[in-house]
C-alpha cells in the first residue's frame, strides 16, 4: 500500500516522499529515508465472501485447566526436526530434560498441585459419564471455590472431584445417582457423601430434591421399554406427587416403580419384573413393591 507524505520532505533534494511497504522512499532522487521492518498487518487477506475465520486467537479459555490453558506444552514428536532429519540421542535427551523441567514450573505450589489433580479426575469422570462439557468446567470451578474454601482439609481430592460433578449435575437437573459417579470415579460413596455435604453446606448450593421424570428416560431406555410406557409413568409420578407420597423417598426408585406398573398395565406393553426394575435404578426390590402399592392405593 503507497502512501505519499506531503508534510516531510527529502533531506537530499527536498523531494516528496513516498511510503510503500515498509520503506519510505523519495520520488525525485530514489533515497530510501526510512525503513520499519516491522509488518504490523495480517499474513492473510480477508474476504466478504470467505466463511472461514482466520483470527490467530489460540485455544479458548478453559476452567478446567489451573492456568485456564494459556501455558505452553511441549508435546512428544516423531522423533524428527521440521526439515524431516532424525534427531540424535544427545538431542532427544536435551529436549526430554527441557520438558520435565517445563512441566515442572507450570505448577508453582502445593495448591496448584492439588488443582491439576483434581480437574484430570473431573475431566476423566466427566468423560466416562458422558456428561456435556458446560458440566466439566462448571464443576472445575465449583472444586476451586471448595479450595479456596479450605474445605479440601483433611479430605479425599478424588471425593471433591466427584463430590463437584455430582454437585453439578444437581444444580443443572441432570439426573445422575451417587452410585453411578462412584462406579466411575476413584472415590467410594462415604467420600463422596462427605465433599457433597460440605461443599452444599458451606457454599450454600441452590440444590432441590430431584425429580423422578428426570430419570424416565434413561431407565426405559435400559428396560426397553416404549414411549406409551414412559408417558404413563409420567403421569404416575405426577399423581403421586399431588398426594405429597415422594417426600422422603429416593427418585430413581420411584421412576423405576412407575415404570414397572406402567409396563404391566396392559397386555400389549412390554412387561418386566421388579428385580429388573430395582437393579436399573440400584435400589431393593422392595422399595420397587412399595411404591407400586401406593399407585394402586390412589
Amino acid at each position: 500500500m503507497e502512501k505519499i507524505d506531503t508534510a516531510a520532505a527529502c533531506p537530499e533534494c527536498d523531494g516528496r516522499l513516498r511510503t510503500n511497504g515498509t520503506e519510505t522512499i523519495c520520488e525525485e532522487c530514489g533515497l530510501v529515508s526510512g525503513e520499519d521492518a516491522i509488518d504490523r498487518g495480517p499474513e492473510w487477506r480477508s474476504f466478504d465472501d470467505d466463511d472461514t475465520d482466520r483470527r490467530r486467537t489460540g485455544a479458548p479459555l478453559t476452567r478446567s485447566r489451573h492456568d485456564r490453558g494459556l501455558s505452553t506444552e511441549i508435546g512428544y514428536g516423531s522423533g524428527s526436526n521440521s526439515y524431516g532429519s532424525r534427531l540424535t540421542g544427545r538431542k532427544r535427551r536435551q529436549i526430554a530434560r527441557l520438558r520435565r523441567e517445563h512441566n515442572r514450573s507450570r505448577i508453582s505450589s502445593k495448591a496448584e498441585r492439588n488443582q491439576v489433580y483434581g480437574f484430570a479426575e473431573i475431566r476423566r469422570v466427566n468423560a466416562l459419564l458422558s456428561l456435556p462439557e458446560s458440566v466439566r468446567e462448571q464443576a472445575c470451578a465449583l472444586f476451586e471455590s471448595a479450595q479456596s474454601e479450605d474445605l479440601l482439609q483433611g479430605r479425599s481430592l478424588e471425593g471433591f472431584a466427584a463430590a463437584a460433578i455430582y454437585a453439578t449435575c444437581r444444580t443443572r437437573s441432570i439426573a445422575r445417582t451417587i452410585d453411578e459417579i462412584t462406579s466411575v470415579a476413584r472415590a467410594d460413596d462415604d467420600e463422596l457423601t462427605a465433599a457433597y455435604d460440605a461443599i452444599n453446606r458451606e457454599l450454600g448450593l441452590p440444590t432441590g430434591p430431584i425429580d423422578p421424570t428426570q430419570y424416565l428416560p434413561r431407565y426405559a431406555s435400559k428396560l426397553g421399554l416404549e414411549t406409551a410406557v414412559e408417558k404413563r409413568a409420567r403421569e404416575y409420578v405426577a399423581t403421586l406427587l399431588e398426594a405429597g407420597l415422594i417426600g422422603g423417598r429416593n427418585p430413581s426408585g420411584v421412576a423405576a416403580a412407575c415404570l414397572y406398573a406402567a409396563a404391566g398395565e396392559r397386555e400389549e406393553w412390554p412387561t418386566i419384573t421388579q428385580a429388573d426394575a430395582a437393579e436399573v435404578a440400584d435400589v431393593a426390590p422392595v422399595t420397587i413393591r412399595s411404591t407400586v402399592m401406593n399407585i394402586r392405593e390412589l
